[in-house]
């Protein structure tokens, strides 16, 4: 490490200022604060923490935690391939390789598009290169079937960096979660590639690996909640690519289809019991959200007349992106509520949220996605309430006291 700290030192002074590559001095500034903690710390005292770990080190936590369920969900993704197609006798390692390199190109094209647009506006504001979309470019292909076509990912990537996120300022100033948006507009924009039997299972070759010109007959594309939403009179039993029951076990661990992030309920508590460690992320909005799951789902399974109505909260927390969704981005330190109590509060919301959302719009199966982006509109509020009433709480005290 001595050695490359000597040759960064070496050609730092090209890129400073009157060097010669001047014009990539938040580039270099980038990629030397990725290898190396910055030197320089606030220089008051009292209030101000001294830490070793920065924004970026922060976010790298963030990816390893993300690994399991990346991991995963590209096994996963070839497992659903070979079902598809009827190739059963594929090894572990081909089946993996083909769902790598199946997910790889998205997460190329997130990170190029992404990455690309904030390196351009820091050059321009003569500013840092902002480490946010280092988490947000590996989230947005784990929330999107794996099917999505690769320019689509990149026009919803652009829109989302530059109209979600630069123009309120850069990281640490958006709104909305980032990913959350490049997948509603995704959504919103190309409805066809975003829902239905067909995307989330990838029956086409992958350089060279698999590909069938069709999947086998009894094979079904759908998710457990689009089966649920599908249905008619009472609850369906859930069946899984071919036809046969879908075990409670099997959709923990992650085998049946969906986004390449979302399918293994096992693979995201392992990266929560990560963030929840290493305190980058708040247990109490993932608690309050498996609350508000289990509140809701009681409600409606008491008065359920529709199949949706009697899903269990078991099945909402282990179906679709709920789990992935309040780990990985309703914890999101910028567009979550901040006070200690609105955690609570604004967890809790969302599991309600959630649950609604999947009952009562038959058009929208999932869920997820709307509920975590409608309380980023409401985390602020939620903050704002819970500081009153801290402050009132204390006025009272203090008048209290002068009485006496």
């Amino acid at each position: 490490m001595n050695a490359l700290r000597k040759q960064i030192d070496k050609i730092k002074p090209a890129f400073t200022k009157g060097g010669r590559f001047s014009a990539l001095e938040s580039v270099f500034d980038g990629f030397e604060t990725f290898l190396f903690v910055p030197n320089t710390t606030s220089k008051r005292r009292g209030a101000h923490v001294h830490d070793a770990i920065d924004s970026k080190r922060t976010m790298s936590v963030v990816i390893f935690a993300l690994l399991p369920a990346l991991l995963f969900g590209m096994y996963n993704v070839g497992l659903q391939h070979n079902i598809a197609v009827e190739n059963m006798g594929a090894s572990f390692w081909s089946t993996f390789f083909y769902g790598f390199l199946s997910v790889l190109p998205q997460i190329i094209v997130s990170y190029a598009v992404g990455l690309g647009i904030e390196f351009i506006i820091a050059q321009m504001k003569h500013e840092e290169i902002q480490e946010g979309f280092l988490v947000t470019g590996i989230l947005i292909p784990m929330i999107i079937p794996v099917e999505t076509p690769l320019w689509m990912i990149a026009v919803a990537t652009a829109f989302a960096v530059v109209f979600a996120k630069e123009v309120f300022g850069g990281t640490g100033y958006n709104v909305f979660n980032v990913a959350l948006i490049t997948r509603a507009f995704l959504f919103f924009s190309y409805p066809a590639a975003m829902s239905g039997d067909s995307v989330w299972v990838r029956l086409g070759s992958t350089f060279g690996l698999g590909g069938a010109e069709k999947a086998v007959d009894g094979f079904s594309g759908a998710t457990p909640l689009g089966q649920i939403a599908a249905a008619k009179g009472m609850l369906p039993d859930i069946h899984n690519t071919l036809g046969g029951p879908l075990t409670d076990w099997n959709a923990f661990l992650g085998f049946l289809p969906g986004s390449v992030g979302e399918v293994s309920t096992l693979a995201i508590l392992i990266g929560a019991c990560i963030l929840i460690y290493t305190g980058i992320a708040s247990y109490k909005i993932m608690v309050s959200g498996v609350v508000g799951v289990v509140v809701m789902a009681a409600v409606f399974n008491a008065i359920g007349t529709t199949p949706a109505m009697q899903v269990s909260a078991l099945h909402h927390l282990i179906y679709g992106g709920f789990a992935f969704g309040i780990v990985f981005m309703a914890t999101d330190p910028v567009t979550a509520a901040r006070t200690e109590a609105g955690k609570w509060v604004y967890g809790f919301l969302i599991g309600v949220m959630v649950v609604f959302i999947r009952v009562l719009n038959a058009g929208y199966a999932e869920g997820m996605m709307l509920a975590i982006l409608l309380m980023n509109t409401f985390a602020p509020l939620i903050d704002y309430i819970v500081v009153e009433r801290n402050t009132q709480k204390r006025l009272k005290r203090l008048s209290a006291k002068a009485q006496n």
